[in-house]
């Protein structure tokens, strides 16, 4: 009934909680709030509540990346978030959601992974982000990439001692160069919306996840529901991602 009466509202021009259709609900920021880890945030759009945490440890680099350190993005989906989420290994919309903010870091050299070389071939850096859904309320693609990006702003290096990682004591910030900010922009009929709430994300005909750089480089897209996104449409999405972003950059 909920959803049905979100899509009267957009179709008339309103949303359900009255907002505009290209306005955050309110968004609040916490960071460093893990104190074992080497970084951490928490973020909350509305109810949407998301914690990301970075822990920093050492390995061999993979094979065709030898001066390189190592980035990872896992994302735990656990019930007590929605009852739509299962206990048990992640699931395929974990997995999405934990490639659009690892393609969203990645692709915009956010972190000099060349300086998180330690022996070329042998020793490098490895940076964890585990993502974890508290409360599932809608959009959780731009709520957690953006806990993602504000724990890695604040993540330290651990401090070393003969190659080994002393744990509680750290050397140095991580370099990170850039912040790339997800928006994500979703089309229901001619409409288009920001931020949408658990109810209107279930009457969505599409949306279009867009990473965006502190320069306004567009460095990731992805495309999420059935139906097609006309070239004019996704124009003005990429558009309005570059302008909110610049909002959402303000707050990290």
């Amino acid at each position: 009934m909920e959803e049905l009466y979100a899509l009267e509202l957009i179709h008339k021009g309103k949303r359900i909680d009255g907002r505009k259709f290209d306005e955050f609900r309110a968004i609040e920021i916490s960071t460093n709030i893990i104190s074992t880890a080497e970084g951490s945030a928490k973020v909350k759009f509305g109810e949407t509540e998301v914690i990301a945490g970075v822990k920093i440890g050492t390995g061999k680099p993979f094979p065709d990346t030898p001066d390189r350190g190592i980035l990872i993005v896992n994302t735990e989906f656990t019930p007590m978030a929605s009852p739509e989420f299962e206990a048990g290994p992640p699931s395929e919309n974990a997995v999405e959601l934990s490639r659009i903010v690892d393609r969203g870091i990645r692709e915009s050299d956010a972190i000099e992974l060349d300086k998180l070389c330690l022996v070329e071939g042998e020793n490098v850096f490895s940076t964890f982000v585990d993502i974890h859904i508290i409360n599932h309320h809608g959009n959780l693609q731009d709520a957690a990439s953006l806990a993602s990006i504000a724990a890695l702003r604040n993540a330290r290096l651990p401090k070393l001692e003969n190659d080994k990682i002393v744990r509680g004591e750290y050397d140095k910030p991580l370099p990170v160069a850039f912040t790339p900010i997800n928006i994500t922009v979703s089309k229901v009929g001619d409409n288009f919306i920001l931020d949408p709430n658990y109810d209107e994300e279930k009457i969505l005909d599409s949306k279009l996840s867009i990473s965006v750089r502190d320069d306004d480089k567009i460095c990731a897209l992805q495309k999420q529901g059935v139906n097609e996104i006309k070239f004019e449409d996704i124009e003005r999405m990429l558009d309005t991602a570059i302008e909110k972003s610049k909002e959402l950059r303000k707050l990290v």
